[in-house]
C-alpha cells in the first residue's frame, strides 16, 4: 500500500514555562462541549422547523487504491438545521447523505475512546467534542505529520508500537500475603489523578514539533504520560528499571517543553507537566514517600 507523505502541522509553537495553559496559546483552542448535553437540548437530526443554514465544509480525501492521485479538499455544503452540533454529527451526516466513500473512525461519541481524534481548523482534537463553529469555513484534516491510511484515518502502528515498549500495566513485587488487593492510601492514589485519565487519542504527541522530527524513537508525551503513570503508581516496583529504559538521549530528552501538547489535549490533560515529574526523578531520584510525589492534574 502506497502512503502520501506525513502531513504538516499548523500548531503553533509556544514559550517556554514552567506551567501550561490554554489562554496562554497563541490561538483560542476550539470549544469544546459535552454531547449528552446536546442532545438534551436538540435532536440528533436538528430542527427541521429552521430555514436551511448551509456550511461549506472541507475536508480531506485521499484514496490509497488511486495512488497515482493526489490528495486533495472536497468541499461539502451541509445545513446546520439538520445536523447535530458536534463536527462528528457533521462528518456522519456526510457520510450518510452525501458521500459514503468518506473514511474516518469513531465509536463512543462521549470523548472516551479517542477514536475520532484530527485537526479541525488547525487544532488537533475529538470531533465528537468540538462544535461546529456557525460561521466561516471549516477545514479538518487528519492528525498531522503521519502517514495516512485512508481519507482521515492516520496510520498509528507506531504510536501504539512505542505504549506498548513502556510496558503499560502494574508490575508489583509481589501478590499481598492476604490474597487480597494492592491497598494505596488516598493520597498516593490521588497522584494518578491526571494521568490514568489519557485516552491515546494522539492528539498531543501529533502536536509536537519534537515527535514529527524523531518519531522513530523519541517517545512523544502521550506515550510518556502513561510511563509516568505507572512510576508514579505507588503499587508498582519497577519504577527503576523503568527510569533506566529511558537513559538515553531520545526516548525522553527530545522533549523541549514548548507545551504544545498540554495546549491541545482534548481532556485538559498535562503531559508536559508529567515528562517534566520524569526528568525529576531522572536526575534526583523518585521520592521515598510516594504520597509526597507532585500531583500532575490541576487544581
Amino acid at each position: 500500500m502506497s502512503f502520501m507523505p506525513a502531513l504538516r502541522s499548523r500548531a503553533s509553537v509556544l514559550p517556554r514555562m514552567a506551567s501550561a495553559s490554554r489562554a496562554f496559546g497563541s490561538s483560542a483552542p476550539r470549544a469544546l462541549a459535552s454531547p449528552a448535553e446536546q442532545q438534551a437540548q436538540a435532536s440528533e437530526g436538528g430542527n427541521p422547523n429552521k430555514p436551511a443554514h448551509y456550511k461549506d465544509v472541507s475536508i480531506y480525501r485521499w484514496n490509497p487504491d488511486e495512488p497515482s492521485s493526489k490528495p486533495r479538499l472536497q468541499t461539502y455544503k451541509v445545513d446546520l438545521n439538520s445536523c447535530g452540533p458536534m463536527i462528528l454529527d457533521l462528518l456522519i451526516k456526510v457520510k450518510n447523505e452525501m458521500d459514503p466513500t468518506l473514511t474516518f473512525r469513531r465509536s463512543c461519541r462521549e470523548g472516551i475512546c479517542g477514536s475520532c481524534a484530527m485537526n479541525i481548523d488547525g487544532v488537533n482534537t475529538l470531533a465528537c467534542l468540538c462544535r461546529i463553529e456557525k460561521a466561516g469555513e471549516t477545514k479538518i484534516y487528519p492528525l498531522p505529520h503521519m502517514y495516512v491510511v485512508k481519507d482521515l484515518v492516520p496510520d498509528l502502528t507506531q504510536f501504539y508500537k512505542q505504549y506498548r515498549s513502556i510496558e503499560p500495566f502494574l508490575k508489583a513485587a509481589s501478590t499481598p500475603a492476604d490474597g487480597t488487593e494492592h491497598r494505596q492510601s488516598p493520597e498516593e492514589r490521588r497522584r494518578l489523578d491526571g494521568l490514568y485519565e489519557c485516552i491515546l487519542c494522539a492528539c498531543c504527541s501529533t502536536s509536537c514539533p519534537s515527535y514529527w522530527w524523531n518519531s522513530d524513537e523519541y517517545l512523544g508525551p502521550a506515550v510518556l504520560m502513561q510511563a509516568y503513570r505507572w512510576m508514579a503508581d505507588s503499587r508498582d516496583a519497577h519504577g527503576d528499571a523503568r527510569r533506566e529504559k529511558l537513559e538515553n538521549s531520545f526516548s525522553l530528552y527530545r522533549c523541549h517543553t514548548i507545551l504544545n501538547c498540554t495546549k491541545t489535549c482534548p481532556k485538559g490533560l498535562n503531559p508536559a507537566k508529567a515528562i517534566a515529574a520524569i526528568k525529576s526523578d531522572m536526575a534526583f531520584g523518585p521520592p521515598k514517600d510516594d504520597a509526597k510525589r507532585p500531583v500532575v492534574a490541576d487544581a
